[in-house]
């Protein structure tokens, strides 16, 4: 099966080791990693272990992390131009709850609709070509931003749980 997925403006390609080095700079980031990773910057090694770990789950269940790129030839204006990492979408495992669409974008490409296209592809991928009941999200409180793609997905939410950064709501978008 072909996990590359395709958008308007956006490829999606499976991570692997070609892409270590962008994502250890991506997710390191401090603006990257407020909400994500529960703020802790991530050793390499935690790194290449996220990207076997998708290489692996791709291969069993066909999905894990994309990467995120413009498509070529497409944008326009003051969106971020060429071939480079704008961020990463991804589902994976979520403790025995379900499956959860994630995602991160580097600062200069919020503000562009990127993160609700990326997810949005991985959302529909998981629902109609994988067939899975239900997609997850986690959004921390004060995350205004993933709130809102949440929304923008269809995803309603159902839940508040407890997080290492205060309180998460769940979200849940079904076929």
């Amino acid at each position: 099966m072909n996990h590359v997925l395709t958008t308007g403006r956006l490829v999606l390609r499976p991570v692997g080791t070609r892409d270590l080095e962008e994502l250890r700079a991506h997710w390191t980031s401090p603006e990257v990693r407020r909400f994500l990773f529960d703020g802790d910057v991530l050793p390499a090694a935690e790194i290449a272990e996220i990207v076997e770990t998708s290489e692996r789950d791709f291969a069993a269940s066909g999905y894990g992390v994309w990467t995120v790129r413009r498509r070529e030839g497409i944008g326009q204006g003051a969106e971020p131009q060429g071939a480079g990492l704008l961020g990463t979408a991804g589902l994976r495992s979520l403790e025995g709850a379900g499956v959860e669409v994630v995602y991160s974008l580097a600062p200069s490409a919020w503000g562009y609709g990127y993160a609700t296209e990326a997810a949005r592809a991985v959302v529909e991928h998981a629902l109609d070509t994988l067939g899975l009941p239900e997609v997850l999200a986690e959004v921390d409180e004060g995350n205004a931003a993933s709130v809102a793609v949440a929304e923008r997905l269809g995803m309603t939410p159902f839940e508040t749980i407890p997080g290492l950064l205060g309180p998460m709501t769940r979200y849940r978008r079904t076929r």
